[in-house]
This record gives C-alpha cells, sequence and structure tokens, in this order.
C-alpha cells in the first residue's frame, strides 16, 4: 500500500544555482593538479617500490645460492682440511719413521765403523806381534819393517782419524828400528853352515904331507934335459923323504892323535860349531861367542896351521866373532801403545 505525501513534500524545492565563485576554481585545479601529482609520483613510486622488491628478491635468491653454494664449499673445504690432516698425519708419521730408521741406520753404519776399526786394530796388533816373535827367532828385522808396512799401509787406506797418532807411532818405529845396528844372523847362519862343511877338509897337524910331490912331478915330466940316472936318483931321494919326515909340533898331544880320536876331534868341532849356530838363533849371543871360542883354540891347536884351508877358516871364524853384536832387537812398544789406546776407543 503506497503513502500518499502531500503535494509540498513530493518534489523538494530546487535551491538557487548561484555562478561559481573565479577563487574557487582555482584552488580546484591547484588541488586537482596536485592529486595528479600525487598520483603519477604514488605510480612512479609504486613502480620503484616495485623494482626494488623484484630486485631485493633476486638479490634474496642470488644470496640464498650463494649461501647454498657457499655451505657446500665449506663441505669441501672441511672435506679438503680433513684430508688434508689426514695425509699430513701419514706424512708426519712417515717422517717420524724416515728419522727413526735413518738414526738406525747411521747408528747401524757408526757401529759397522767401530767394529771395522776395531778388527783392523786387532789385526794390525796381531801381525805386530807374530813379527816381533819371528825377528827375535830369526835375529832379523825384515819381518817387523815388512809388518809395519803392511800396518801403515792399511791404516792409509782406513783414512780414520782416530787412527793418524797409530799411523805416527808406526813411522817413529820404523825409523827407529831402520837406523838400529843389528846383527846380520841370516848371513853369520850361513857362515857357521860353511864353517861345518870345511871341517872334514882341514889337515891335522900329525898328517904325513908330501910337500914336495908336485915338484917332483914336474921335474920327472919335463923335456929330457936330465939323463935317466939323475931322474932315478931323484926318485930314490923322493922314495926316501916319505920315509921320515921330521917337523916340530907346538901341541905335542897333537902329533899323538889316532885316526880315530882325530875322527871324534872332527866331530867335536862340528858341535861347538853347531851350538854356536843354535845360540845364534836362540838370541844367546854370548854363549855363541863361548862356542865359536872353543873351536877357534881346537883349530889352532891340532889342525896344520900353514895349510892355507886351515887359514881361510880362521879367518871366517874371525868375522863370524866379529860380526856378533849385543844389542838386542827393537822393540814395537810405541806402535803397541797406539793399538791398545785405538783398542780402548780413547
Amino acid at each position: 500500500m503506497n503513502a500518499e505525501l502531500p503535494p509540498e513534500s513530493a518534489a523538494p524545492p530546487t535551491p538557487p544555482v548561484t555562478p561559481p565563485a573565479k577563487g574557487s576554481s582555482k584552488s580546484t585545479l591547484v588541488v586537482a593538479g596536485v592529486a595528479v601529482l600525487a598520483l603519477a609520483s604514488s605510480g612512479l613510486l609504486w613502480q620503484k617500490l616495485s623494482s626494488i622488491q623484484e630486485h631485493l628478491a633476486r638479490q634474496s635468491a642470488d644470496a640464498g645460492a650463494q649461501a647454498v653454494e657457499a655451505r657446500t664449499m665449506a663441505r669441501q673445504a672441511q672435506d679438503q682440511a680433513r684430508e688434508t690432516a689426514a695425509r699430513q698425519a701419514v706424512t708426519d708419521a712417515r717422517i717420524s719413521e724416515t728419522t727413526l730408521q735413518r738414526s738406525q741406520l747411521e747408528d747401524l753404519m757408526q757401529s759397522l765403523s767401530r767394529s771395522r776399526d776395531e778388527n783392523l786394530v786387532v789385526d794390525i796388533e796381531s801381525s805386530v806381534r807374530l813379527a816381533q816373535q819371528q825377528a827375535q827367532l830369526t835375529g832379523s828385522v825384515e819381518p817387523l819393517l815388512a809388518a809395519l808396512k803392511t800396518a801403515d799401509d792399511r791404516v792409509s787406506r782406513a783414512a780414520q782419524p782416530r787412527l793418524a797418532p797409530l799411523q805416527r807411532a808406526i813411522a817413529r818405529d820404523t825409523d827407529r828400528i831402520k837406523s838400529a845396528s843389528t846383527t846380520d844372523t841370516p848371513g853369520l847362519l850361513i857362515k857357521l853352515d860353511e864353517l861345518v862343511r870345511q871341517v872334514d877338509e882341514l889337515p891335522t897337524v900329525n898328517a904325513v904331507v908330501a910337500a914336495s910331490a908336485v915338484g917332483a912331478g914336474t921335474s920327472a915330466s919335463g923335456p929330457a934335459a936330465s939323463e935317466w940316472w939323475q931322474r932315478w936318483l931323484d926318485l930314490v931321494h923322493q922314495e926316501a923323504r916319505k920315509l921320515l919326515r921330521v917337523s916340530r909340533i907346538e901341541q905335542p898331544e897333537a902329533a899323538l892323535l889316532s885316526p880315530e880320536q882325530t875322527f871324534f876331534l872332527r866331530e867335536n868341532l862340528k858341535l861347538k860349531l853347531l851350538n854356536a849356530r843354535l845360540g845364534l838363533l836362540a838370541r844367546q849371543l854370548e854363549s855363541s861367542r863361548t862356542d865359536l871360542a872353543a873351536a877357534t883354540a881346537a883349530l889352532n891347536k891340532y889342525f896344520d896351521p900353514s895349510s892355507r884351508k886351515t887359514q881361510n877358516m880362521a879367518t871366517l871364524l874371525q868375522q863370524v866373532q866379529s860380526q856378533m853384536k849385543s844389542a838386542e832387537l827393537p822393540r814395537v812398544d810405541e806402535t803397541l801403545a797406539a793399538l791398545a789406546t785405538a783398542a780402548a776407543g780413547r
């Protein structure tokens, strides 16, 4: 049901139109311009903000990717660090093992060097002592000189500084031995053997010698300058001289020697010479001189002094006696002392 309005309220009264004022239109335009500018600036700001947001999003995405990549690289770096640490540990262990092996090798080399030097010192000492014994037995310094020369060569080849005192001691002992005056034992032994050999050829004092046998043979074998009767008389004269011999004997007991006693006389003389030889080998020079003096006395007493063989033997006996020297063989005490010091490791 529609209500009916009164006529005066059905259409409101129209206000009177008044023309706009001139100042209000300008302000409206200003406001509209400001609003347009505000809208434009807002749009520009919105667009700039959008670009900034977009840029920040890209940066955030890039940062996230970089962070992922950084974490990956960090893990790789950690893995590499652990691997490097493991390798370093293995390397340190190998270096330690190598250092230990090197120290052990050096100790072994030093031990071998000391052992070699000790063996060298022991060998040299043995050879020097053996050479000294040989020199005492033979009376010759040649074994000592040969042993010292060999020892000096071995020490020179070893080239060890701690063996230098030993080399100097060897040189001093060598010079002292070379300058020492010693008995020529080998030469004296040869002369004594020659004396023993000549004993059987010596004529005794009581031996009957036909002194004129050679002269008679010469006159009988000459040219036929004499008559046959002269040759016959010479032959008779020679035979008569063989029947009787007159000579002067200084030692009457020498003329009374029987052939058997002559044999024992020669053997006793040989024994005296052999005893002198043994005494010379044993370095008993006084005993050798005594035996040689007894042999000289027997030679002058029982054997013909006018015989050339007796004279030659007497001369040889005198030479042997004069060549026997009482000086002892030089010793190698300095070398032995240096060897003892080297063996002790000082």
